[in-house]
């Protein structure tokens, strides 16, 4: 029996623009709302993303994350 979809967390989120655009293309192209899509990331994280660039990605990320706070 499949498991039923249920929200139930809200938390408040900061996101830079581009990080909130491709969430919501992302959504769109899915057929899901943001909070939907977020879930499905989240639930499969580990057979979505490229484990030989996250690291990279996010030491790139990172390095340059005092800077865009600016």
């Amino acid at each position: 029996m499949p498991k039923r979809f249920r929200l139930t967390r809200r938390f408040p989120v900061a996101m830079t623009e581009d990080g909130y655009r491709r969430l919501r293309s992302f959504a769109s192209e899915a057929g899901l709302d943001e909070g939907e899509a977020l879930s499905f990331l989240f639930e499969n994280f580990n057979s979505v993303i490229d484990p030989e660039n996250l690291g990279h990605r996010l030491r790139l990320f990172n390095s340059d994350l005092e800077n865009r706070k600016k």
